[in-house]
């Protein structure tokens, strides 16, 4: 498997609007490495989840995993939001931000459609935990990022903290 690149804030391909997925090539051998390469980059970070646009790859497709074994992979192709319902406050992180974490209000359960990593449509109801983040990676697929729901001043702050964060590592 390969550690795939992880793109950060404010890299300007993290805005770009992800394509679907043909339905018909799910079963490709280098869509599932691709599958595999995503899993094994966010379970490296460490992250929960991880979609395509994160790592360059501009196709609507994304990797979940809210379990503390790892072991609960989730794979959501060409997903969609069917149903959402209430409201909750979660303090976000992102693997494109790192280091910060900000108050982020999203629905507090949802209908999702999608195809899974088996090339098979499906429907799932999620809440809480789940929930926000397939909310929070759908994000990414349309080019929006957790900091997008900030001030434009505190998303300032953001950028010029990474930056100087950046810098500092480089040296």
């Amino acid at each position: 498997m390969t550690l795939l690149t992880i793109l950060e804030f404010p890299d300007p391909r993290l805005r770009t609007k992800a394509q679907p997925v043909d339905p018909a090539r799910i079963a490709d051998p280098d869509f599932q490495a691709r599958l595999d390469d995503m899993f094994h980059t966010m379970y490296e970070a460490p992250g929960i989840g991880l979609a395509a646009s994160q790592v360059d790859d501009h196709r609507r497709f994304m990797v979940i995993d809210i379990s503390e074994e790892k072991n609960q992979p989730l794979v959501f192709i060409n997903p969609e939001i069917v149903d959402a319902d209430g409201h909750q406050v979660y303090q976000e992180g992102c693997l494109s931000v790192p280091g910060i974490f900000a108050d982020v209000t999203r629905a507090n359960s949802i209908a999702v459609k999608a195809y899974g990593r088996d090339g098979q449509p499906f429907e799932m109801k999620a809440d809480g935990l789940l929930a926000i983040c397939i909310q929070h990676e759908m994000d990414h697929l349309e080019g929006k990022l957790f900091v997008d729901y900030l001030s434009a001043l505190k998303r300032e702050m953001v950028r010029k903290k990474l930056e100087k964060a950046r810098r500092n590592s480089a040296a």
